[in-house]
């Protein structure tokens, strides 16, 4: 069989060869073709073109090195969960949208925080005149994540917190109120971001220097291990390295050495993979390029495997398999002519489902121009729907395997971003990459190309750079966030301090303060009581602030 299979392998080729020929002087639409990450593109591929060995590449789902999904019947049995990213204004206001998508079928919810939250000040705090309740919802104390999560049932609802620099302060108010609530920790589920390294290369919300951090970081990781079993304490992020500008490869990459650098720092903490392995999270971007996109999160899954059963030395299957949430793209969204972005999110979501994603959010039209409003947000959890219910594209596994274009991609990916990533292992790591500001010239060099590329009209942007139409501002309905709410918030924890046990929350963040100095002390049991005990987000922050101090970033020429 080998004998042959070689036999007409180099039939292939040669008949190949001759077509090859045949359409050298054919016209093209351009010179070259290739993808977003620079991968070339031939014209076609064949059998020939895609080295497979399938028990060793592909195999089969729920089994190493899972290319093909984590579980064996995938969406066969289970759907994706579908995961609108939400919050703005009050908690009250979130509250409101949170039942609605509920209501409309979602099922978890993805809490959005303001930028005070993020950098973990209180809405009283100077530095958060103007943006309390802008971009996400403002919570600055337990009363205001009682009133975020009333009505939803913790043990029954999957909540998922985009939230880095203080997320352990975040985490602590959420078992806080399960404890209230009589819900079991272990009936608990959920993800917390806590990645704190992106935000250093990427995103740039972070408040402590990277040792600090790191310890926040792994302190969840192992209370979450210990006592929350079912919460994913980390959610290892790509998407915010790709909305900087990164390439698809350097997405792979750059998250998994990041990855690598927090598994090492929990086995310090005397964790191993095979402990925190099952409870690790990712999240990944989706973009425009339909094949790259499918070929790179078959491509993840493949390379993570790989790497925490070489690497790592994982030995229980479930601490090799890659779980993931996808994000449509941000930073693809057009406020020229919006109703194409539904296009944009349809296909990118596309590409997640047949990329076997475990979670998905898919934003919605107007938010190139503002926070979506319930329509925007309904239309795109109805993409969702309609792609589950109606398209059929999950009702046979990983449908895509044996494409030739899309495993010569998976492999290309994969071979690409492992280079990257040997290259961060010899400077020493993730941390010493970013030190040195060699992940952040990464990226923004890959922004750089790609702006280029749209300004010369290399690379079409439908609306932007082409099939351009004279429009007014689209006549759509407008989330307005009242200015007032900024206000309201400062009264209610003027109230808050007023009416606790202000010795015993000092008590408390002096407990913290002294934590806080010994490397070895666990934070989160203490955090946990504080914010019971009605200790604020920013007083919390404000005590680490005078022990680690705040991280200044280096120039990044």
């Amino acid at each position: 069989m080998a004998a042959e299979a070689r036999i007409q392998e180099a039939e292939i080729w040669q008949a190949q060869r001759r077509w090859q020929e045949a359409i050298r002087d054919a016209p093209q639409r351009r010179p070259r073709f290739e993808t977003p990450s620079g991968i070339p593109l031939e014209p076609l591929y064949t059998p020939a073109d895609v080295e497979i060995d399938y028990l060793r590449d592909l195999g089969f789902p729920g089994e190493f090195p899972f290319t093909r999904g984590i579980y064996r019947t995938m969406y066969r049995g289970r759907l994706w969960t579908m995961r609108q990213y939400a919050g703005y204004a009050t908690a009250e206001e979130s509250n409101r949208r949170y039942r609605y998508l509920l209501a409309q079928g979602q099922t978890g919810l993805s809490v959005a925080f303001d930028l005070p939250t993020q950098l973990g000040y209180d809405a009283d705090h100077p530095m958060a005149h103007g943006e309390v309740g802008r971009v996400g919802v403002s919570i600055c104390s337990l009363e205001d994540m009682r009133r975020l999560l009333d009505g939803i049932p913790l043990d029954r609802v999957s909540l998922s917190m985009t939230i880095n620099a203080p997320a352990a302060i975040l985490l602590a108010m959420v078992l806080a109120l399960a404890r209230e609530q009589g819900v079991d920790w272990k009936q608990l589920r959920g993800t917390v971001q806590n990645d704190i390294l992106k935000e250093y290369v990427a995103r740039g919300l972070y408040i402590f220097p990277p040792e600090p951090s790191m310890r926040l970081a792994v302190d969840v990781m192992a209370f979450c291990h210990r006592h929350v079993p079912n919460w994913n304490p980390i959610s290892i992020s790509g998407y915010h390295i790709r909305e900087a500008g990164a390439t698809a490869v350097q997405e792979v990459a750059f998250t998994f050495a990041h990855a690598l650098e927090y598994v090492r720092a929990a086995a310090r903490a005397g964790l191993s993979i095979d402990d925190i392995g099952p409870q690790l999270s990712f999240f990944f971007n989706a973009h425009n390029h339909f094949l790259e996109e499918v070929a790179k999160f078959r491509a993840a899954r493949r390379l993570w495997a790989r790497l925490a059963r070489d690497r790592l030395r994982a030995t229980r299957p479930e601490a090799m398999m890659l779980r993931f949430h996808v994000q449509t793209g941000g930073s693809t969204l057009t406020a020229q002519q919006p109703e194409n972005n539904i296009i944009r999110v349809t296909i990118q979501a596309l590409a997640a489902i047949l990329g076997g994603c475990q979670s998905l959010h898919t934003n919605a039209m107007d938010e190139a121009l503002w926070l979506p409003t319930e329509k925007s947000a309904r239309v795109a959890l109805r993409t969702q729907q309609i792609l589950a219910y109606e398209s059929g594209v999950a009702d046979t596994i990983d449908p895509l395997a044996g494409s030739y274009v899309i495993e010569y991609l998976t492999a290309e990916i994969e071979r690409r971003a492992r280079e990257e990533i040997d290259r961060i292992e010899a400077m020493g790591g993730a941390l010493r990459a970013i030190e040195t500001g060699y992940i952040q010239r990464a990226i923004a060099e890959s922004a750089y190309r790609t702006q280029k590329a749209v300004e010369s009209g290399e690379q079409i942007v439908v609306g932007v750079n082409a099939f351009q139409v004279e429009e007014e501002r689209p006549e759509l309905e407008r989330l307005k966030v009242d200015p007032a709410i900024e206000e309201a918030q400062r009264a209610r924890l003027q109230a808050l301090r007023a009416r606790r046990d202000g010795e015993r929350v000092s008590a408390l963040l002096s407990r913290i303060e002294e934590a806080a100095r010994r490397p070895e002390e666990p934070l989160m049991p203490l955090f946990v009581e504080a914010v019971a005990a009605d200790a604020t987000l920013g007083e919390i922050c404000e005590v680490l602030r005078r022990v680690w101090g705040e991280y200044q970033p280096p120039e990044v020429l």
